[in-house]
């Protein structure tokens, strides 16, 4: 098991929770939850250990993209790049449904 942190200036809050995916073969599970401050906070709970340069894109390409004020969690279980950004996208749909 890998835990990787990352921070990301944001100026985006949110005010509710999300949860999508789950931790199984292949897939992984997102949480969102408000923070206060101005950098989103993300920590990565992995059992693929050596793809912390790989994380580091996809988090890139997602914060740069929506500058939000979050605590992300995420508990992998060898998902692709692609389920990441997938399971990303849903959490922030997810949120904007609660509005």
């Amino acid at each position: 098991m890998e835990q990787l942190r990352f921070k990301y200036q944001g100026h985006e809050a949110i005010n509710n929770r999300a949860h999508v995916g789950v931790v199984g073969s292949g897939d992984l599970e997102v949480l969102f939850e408000p923070i206060e401050g101005d950098h989103a906070e993300i920590s990565v709970i992995t059992g693929s250990d050596g793809f912390e340069a790989v994380w580091e894109k996809v988090l890139n390409r997602f914060f740069t993209r929506y500058p939000l004020l979050v605590k992300v969690t995420i508990h992998d279980f060898g998902a692709t790049p692609g389920v990441v950004s997938l399971r990303l996208a849903q959490a922030l749909e997810e949120l904007k449904n609660e509005k």
